[in-house]
């Protein structure tokens, strides 16, 4: 029988990271180094609940979606390290690139995406390379990002990626899945619109905060 839950379902996220470290409780005795990988800034506070959980080393890897301005809800592609971009699937992937390219809005992401980088953290490659990667974000709903996040890990040769949310769009299992070598998922839903209305509270997290987050964890 299909699962077909109702929001919300967590009451923030770090309550859905602790749920989600329970679905992922074999990484408490891995087979090789886990190193669980948050995408800044929402996957942060689930992943620092899934380190404290699981006894987990916590990097972050930045990556920043590309948005026209005037329609910033609307990604048209996402930047990650290496040089890594992806733009909406479709014939419309080429035009949105050159638009991005010629308007400014890759470069204003890039430059946000090492402005992040550096200031979270992020580990040289040769830190994660050999590792198992377990890539965590508070929700996925088109995947853009997360897919330049993974294509950008994959590059580093890491022994194996996984990909663990609380909640995703169904229709991206199959695609997702395909870039991994394993997806822990807790809720799978039909149409999702926004990735807060699965948590009675999901404020916008500043730099601050998540600077505070990681300092608690790796201290």
């Amino acid at each position: 029988m299909a699962f077909h839950p109702e929001p919300p379902l967590w009451a923030n996220r770090h309550a859905a990271g602790l749920e989600l470290a329970q679905a992922c409780g074999r990484l408490r005795n891995p087979v090789l180094p886990v190193t669980l990988v948050a995408l800044p800034r929402g996957g942060v506070p689930v992943a620092a609940a899934m380190a404290a959980e699981l006894g987990c080393p916590l990097a972050t890897w930045s990556v920043r979606k590309v948005a026209d301005p005037a329609i910033p809800e609307v990604a048209i592609g996402a930047v990650a390290p290496g040089g890594v971009a992806v733009w909406r699937n479709g014939g419309a992937a080429r035009s949105h690139e050159i638009a991005a390219r010629r308007r400014g809005w890759l470069a204003e992401q890039e430059a946000e995406l090492e402005r992040r980088q550096r200031l979270f953290g992020d580990p040289p490659p040769e830190q994660l390379r050999g590792r198992h990667l377990v890539v965590v974000d508070d929700g996925i709903a088109t995947g853009m990002t997360v897919e330049a996040a993974l294509r950008s890990l994959r590059r580093l040769g890491p022994a194996r990626l996984e990909l663990a949310v609380p909640v995703l769009d169904r229709r991206l299992v199959d695609w997702l899945s395909a870039l991994v070598d394993r997806l822990t998922v807790l809720a799978p839903v039909d149409d999702l619109t926004a990735v807060g209305l699965w948590y009675s509270h999901f404020e916008q997290l500043s730099d601050a905060q998540v600077l505070e987050l990681l300092a608690r964890v790796r201290g």
